[in-house]
């Protein structure tokens, strides 16, 4: 794939470019498009002319590689297979992983739903239920293709490329350096405190906005960010207050996770 930064590629991304990618898997769109929030990836409901919606997820050049990406499929296709509530890519010719012209693209199929009340027991509870089955499941063997989440790839590599390219300010260069070297230090820490730890396969981005809640439970969406990595990154998102209050949100995910 040709080299792109983000702004060139998406810039080509027109309205006609998206229904024409969509057609081009025999997909007839009645010319109804709307964005929905995404940060890294260009997301869309696309209306067809003969069915319900698809979601179109266009991927981000240069930020996953192709096997990366089917890793991805594969995990949440083998967790729907286990019956638990995620929504995994719909496959053309066995093809998950799409592309037209310069862009690679999957299709989804369109689930409503709310945001969960995080202040609500059952919500957590029922939360924690699946968060444990996903675990179950992800634990049964690892990512070949894609990266883990550890202090490297998220702490140390990302702070010295801000100030290797300039990005902080040259009065506060100091305060930051020495800030996230307190912070990694600690950071540390935690991990020695914590002795080994298992990696097991996450979401990787578990916050209220990738569930989707309805009157039969949740959906749970947008597996982009799944990683290898402790278990607590797809629970600590839900917690939220003062130290009492996620103490009591954690109590209430973990009657429900333990299950599992």
């Amino acid at each position: 794939m040709p080299e792109l930064s983000e702004k060139q590629a998406y810039a080509g991304l027109t309205p006609d470019h998206i229904l024409d990618a969509v057609e081009s898997v025999g997909l007839l769109c009645d010319g109804r498009f709307l964005a929905l929030n995404s940060y890294e990836n260009r997301v869309y409901r696309i209306g067809l002319e003969d069915g319900e919606p698809v979601v179109g997820k266009f991927y981000r050049p240069q930020r996953w590689n192709d096997e990366a990406i089917l890793e991805e499929h594969s995990f949440t296709q083998e967790l729907a297979d286990a019956e638990i509530p995620v929504v995994p890519p719909l496959a053309f010719d066995d093809n998950t992983l799409l592309k037209h012209e310069l862009f690679r693209f999957a299709l989804f199929p369109n689930r409503g739903g709310r945001p969960p009340e995080l202040d609500n027991p059952d919500h957590l509870e029922q939360l924690g239920r699946f968060v444990g089955r996903i675990h179950a499941v992800g634990a049964s063997k690892p990512f070949q293709h894609r990266p883990p989440l550890d202090v490297q790839g998220f702490a140390i590599g990302p702070s010295q490329w801000l100030l290797e390219n300039d990005f902080i300010p040259n009065h506060l260069v100091e305060a930051y350096s020495s800030l996230t070297r307190d912070l990694i230090e600690q950071i540390g820490h935690s991990y020695q405190r914590a002795g080994k730890v298992q990696t097991i396969r996450l979401h990787g981005d578990l916050h209220p906005g990738n569930i989707l809640w309805t009157d039969h439970g949740p959906h749970i969406v947008d597996f982009d960010d799944a990683r290898s990595g402790p278990a607590v990154q797809d629970l600590w998102m839900f917690l939220s207050g003062d130290r009492e209050e996620m103490e009591k949100g954690l109590a209430d995910l973990l009657e429900g996770y333990e299950q599992f």
